[in-house]
């Protein structure tokens, strides 16, 4: 390092900025980020930024509306300390799933938040596995989207599993489990499914061979769970011998993890994007797997902050 880089966290996920500078073995900028006693947040950098190429690091998780001001006001305050760039680092974009319109007089959320982003003053953007590509054209300014489902992928590829079929739990994600596919050296199956309200989904029906097979349903995300539990019995009822979940961000809202507790679902594998809800029991840890992305954002850094090609990163 050339003493010109420096990276700031959040409150959004800590422990995985501090595994991302222990892979740059480096310590983390020192900052005040915390809230006053009328609960608006409050920062204050610690350390001079002037000139600097600045990374602030932050994980839109709950509560996603804090994390994000907390964001906001980082990158404002980084950037009227006279830096000369400032890129965020959001392992887990908030607000993917609204980046459309479904029904009349309803916002386009993710686009708002990138027009936020853009107006604290933001230069760059670096980010995992958004729900849908098309976030990246809200943008004004460059974004690096990584993916992490090569990860998951080679980490299947590793348990030597020869009956392997990668099942994408719905049309939208395809592309994802295809990827996952080849990587995996699997087959591919697809699930169709309706929404009877916004949190709770149904599948259908499976489309491909399953049957006497070890499925892994491919997803980047779980929040409520009830996709990922539906098709897992579609899966057992259409004859699947094993099954797996694979999902880069563990949202887990409400009861999520006792659902898996009780489905066919034999290990979930999560990425360290968002950490793992206190609330969530031994026992169902117990089922959940953790990889960590921490490697693959450091690597991101060292590339941006040298002019090097992210490109390499997607192979």
């Amino acid at each position: 390092m050339d003493g010109r880089l420096q990276v700031f966290s959040g409150n959004g996920n800590r422990q995985l900025a501090l595994d991302i500078m222990n892979v740059l073995e480096a310590p983390l900028g020192r900052a005040l980020i915390s809230c006053w006693s009328d609960g608006e947040t409050r920062v204050k950098l610690d350390e001079n930024v002037r000139g600097s190429d600045v990374f602030a690091i932050q994980t839109l998780s709950h509560p996603v509306n804090h994390h994000l001001m907390e964001l906001l006001i980082m990158i404002d305050a980084i950037k009227r300390a006279s830096a000369a760039r400032v890129t965020a680092v959001i392992p887990y974009f908030a607000y993917a799933k609204q980046e459309k319109k479904t029904a009349g007089r309803e916002p386009i959320s993710a686009s708002l938040i990138a027009q936020l982003l853009m107006t604290a003053g933001v230069d760059r953007v670096v980010t995992l596995d958004l729900h849908s590509p098309a976030i990246e054209g809200f943008f004004q300014v460059p974004v690096d989207h990584l993916r992490a489902t090569p990860m998951l992928a080679t980490t299947f590829r590793r348990l030597g599993i020869t009956d392997l079929v990668a099942v994408s739990p719905d049309a939208g994600g395809v592309a994802r489990a295809e990827d996952f596919r080849v990587r995996a050296g699997a087959s591919l199956a697809i699930a169709s499914k309706k929404r009877p309200s916004p949190e709770e989904a149904e599948v259908l029906e499976v489309v491909g061979d399953v049957e006497g097979k070890t499925a892994v349903i491919v997803d980047d995300m779980i929040s409520s769970g009830s996709t990922m539990v539906w098709c897992a019995h579609k899966l057992v009822e259409r004859g699947a011998r094993q099954v797996f979940a694979a999902a880069v961000h563990p949202i887990l809202s409400g009861d999520a993890a006792e659902m898996l507790e009780t489905s066919p679902i034999e290990k979930l594998y999560v990425t360290d994007t968002l950490q793992l809800a206190d609330s969530i029991h031994a026992d169902h840890r117990d089922r959940i797997e953790v990889l960590t992305v921490a490697p693959l954002l450091a690597e991101a850094i060292m590339r941006i902050h040298k002019d090097l090609s992210i490109s390499a990163l997607f192979n």
